[in-house]
């Protein structure tokens, strides 16, 4: 199979395991404490109108979220599932009661790794930098001064709440997830054989990476901010609001560009801030966890080539 023909494979770190997704299906792999990895399967259904909006510049990008969204929650409510019911046997009221926390920190932390979580928060982190940008008004009161001040404000609260998630535990475990991910991914484009040794051999950072894609949308912001009025506030504020699509289409562009150049030597230096970004949101992984990765990985590429020889079966000649 040539370089073209290689088909592009996404993941997600899940609690104890990853997702991949291909053209027709998604798996995610799950380590439990008895040291089994189970398996959960979910086709990809094809449907004629989103396809073709998938295809539209701009808006394939928001298309893409929310399908991946939709896609997403689901192999992550398996795998805290799993992860649950790992705890042990407890009593009803108190395992839903450590159910509910458990699920509580779980969004919380993937939001960083996932973008389901992040439109979730994606409002929150517009708005908040707004009001804060506002109070410098007294020192920083142009308009290119207060976009800065905003755009500084949002990455800063990003960095912080990477940082403060990346502090439990769980979450810590997901970030390694997260690289085990990373590393499968770039060892099978690569074309080396997926073995443990040579998976870790590879880098965990990616420029297709939901992290690159959440710094790159506060990188589009601030210039697309530069075009919009900021007086008065109410109507600042319903800028930022009407804007978010605006803004995720671009910056779901401009990630794509950077994955395109990145074997460029001078061009791929623009999709560098997002891999710094992705410094904090991956973390090393074990080789027990780079094996779960590439049992996920390996159950896809069989489902995958199964579907496909099905579908060239179907074909009249």
């Amino acid at each position: 199979m040539s370089e073209v023909q290689k088909p592009v494979y996404g993941g997600q770190a899940v609690v104890e395991g990853v997702m991949f997704g291909g053209k027709h299906h998604t798996v995610t792999a799950v380590r439990r404490k008895d040291s089994t990895i189970v398996y959960y399967h979910l086709p990809r259904e094809s449907k004629p109108v989103i396809n073709r909006l998938k295809k539209v510049p701009f808006l394939r990008g928001i298309v893409s979220l929310i399908q991946s969204s939709a896609t997403g929650s689901k192999h992550l409510n398996f795998s805290t599932e799993q992860y649950e019911e790992d705890d042990g046997e407890k009593q009803e009221e108190k395992k839903k009661e450590t159910k509910e926390s458990s699920k509580i920190s779980v969004w919380l932390g993937v939001a960083v790794i996932g973008v389901l979580s992040f439109l979730f928060g994606k409002l929150l982190f517009t708005l908040i930098p707004v009001f804060l940008a506002e109070l410098t008004r007294p020192i920083f009161s142009g308009h290119m001064a207060q976009v800065l001040m905003e755009s500084l404000f949002k990455l800063i609260l990003l960095l912080v709440y990477i940082y403060a998630v990346s502090m439990t535990p769980l979450i810590k475990r997901v970030f390694q997830y997260h690289g085990a991910e990373h590393k499968v991914i770039n060892c099978f484009e690569s074309g080396k054989e997926l073995t443990v040794a040579n998976v870790q051999a590879s880098s965990r950072l990616h420029y297709r990476c939901g992290s690159s894609f959440i710094l790159f949308t506060v990188i589009v912001g601030m210039f697309v901010y530069m075009l919009v009025p900021i007086d008065p506030l109410w109507l600042r504020v319903v800028d930022r609001i009407l804007l978010i699509p605006v803004v995720l289409g671009i910056a779901f562009e401009v990630l794509q560009l950077t994955n395109k150049v990145r074997d460029i030597p001078i061009l791929r230096y623009l999709g560098y801030p997002g891999l710094w970004l992705q410094l904090l949101t991956t973390k090393a992984p074990t080789d027990d966890q780079v094996e779960v990765a590439l049992a996920s990985f390996q159950e896809l590429s069989r489902m995958e080539k199964e579907t496909e020889k099905g579908l060239e079966s179907d074909v009249i000649v």
